[in-house]
């Protein structure tokens, strides 16, 4: 077991301002291999972004295309906590927090806005949490803490009550560079022409062509779709900011202050080291690139730049040191409550 003061030094004003990671990835096909980023919806001004890839270009002819942006690789990771996943792994880390929302079982950790999200809201969570943001805006993060700590984390902002917020402490993004964008084209062929066969009633109605081609009855062709890209290199860049720990997670009490800020930074240790790639979505299987090293930093205040040594491992056995010497809260799971969500709705009005 780890002392509790073995990462005491990043806690210091003295510290470092952050731990930050560069990854170079591949996709399994290899350097060339073909690698389909996120899509996104047009902006209201098409003009500005038609939709599709999210493809940077530069004066110089270089372009930068988003494989997976800082919210997403927030919702792949933090979810390990959960003690359905990862074999149970981190689950004694944070208190495990669950909404029956009709027939579905939700972790707090799955929800997009966390302890500011409507599900949590609407719940018997809702005054806890309440009371938590308020102590927040008051510089007390230690309520917070003990119902959501994964909140701290990964950033939260109750932007439909108290308005309190707090920064991601961690953050992470995987990009590719100077990117070749290619095309798809495909043709849906029925088993048999249902149309000549007499199957089903010729027809000129543009209503009912379309309702043959949404239910696969005619031949469908789909051209010039989004054929995914081929990058010079791929890399996931990951930050862990000490300086943001340091000044948002505190509490009063310098005792308990100390004991918050090991236990969020041990959880933040363990999801910044979590090997977050692999497969991201149909076409994007990534893994870390064979031949090129990982770059793995202390970053100081004064721009010095030291090896960082932590290991998975190492993370992971002083979060639960760090879980024990803070005391996470209760596990619970609540029922989703309607008339609190009818309520918070007429507030919208």
């Amino acid at each position: 077991m780890p002392k509790l003061d073995a990462y005491d030094s990043y806690l210091a004003d003295s510290g470092p301002a952050a731990l930050v990671i560069r990854q170079p990835l591949m996709s399994v096909e290899g350097d060339d291999g073909v690698i389909f980023p996120a899509t996104y919806a047009a902006a209201e001004n098409s003009r500005v972004f038609a939709g599709g890839y999210n493809i940077d270009h530069f004066d110089d002819g270089s372009n930068v295309c988003l494989i997976d942006s800082v919210g997403s690789q927030a919702n792949r990771i933090e979810p390990m906590f959960d003690d359905r996943n990862c074999d149970g792994r981190y689950a004694g880390l944070v208190p495990q927090v669950r909404v029956q929302a009709g027939e579905k079982e939700i972790s707090i950790l799955e929800a997009g806005h966390r302890a500011g999200d409507a599900l949590v809201r609407c719940s018997e969570l809702q005054q806890e949490l309440q009371d938590a943001f308020k102590s927040v805006l008051q510089g007390d993060c230690l309520p917070l803490a003990k119902s959501a700590p994964t909140s701290l984390v990964f950033g939260v902002w109750d932007s439909r009550d108290t308005q309190a917020k707090l920064p991601r402490l961690m953050t992470s993004t995987i990009r590719a560079f100077n990117v070749k964008k290619l095309t798809r084209s495909a043709q849906f062929v029925p088993a048999t022409e249902y149309v000549d066969e007499g199957l089903l009633e010729a027809t000129k109605d543009k209503k009912t062509k379309d309702a043959y081609a949404e239910r696969g009855f005619i031949h469908v062709p789909a051209s010039g779709s989004h054929g995914g890209v081929i990058a010079d290199k791929v890399r996931r860049d990951a930050t862990l900011s000490l300086s943001a720990l340091r000044l948002t997670c505190r509490t009063p009490n310098p005792e308990q202050n100390l004991k918050l800020q090991r236990y969020i930074l041990g959880l933040a240790l363990t999801a910044f080291t979590y090997a977050s790639t692999g497969y991201l979505r149909q076409g994007c299987n990534l893994v870390c690139h064979p031949d090129k090293e990982r770059e793995f930093v202390e970053v100081y205040g004064n721009g010095e730049r030291k090896p960082a040594t932590i290991t998975h491992e190492d993370a992971l056995a002083f979060a639960k040191a760090a879980a024990e010497g803070f005391g996470i809260g209760e596990s619970q799971t609540v029922p989703f409550d309607k008339t609190k969500a009818k309520k918070d709705v007429k507030k919208k009005d």
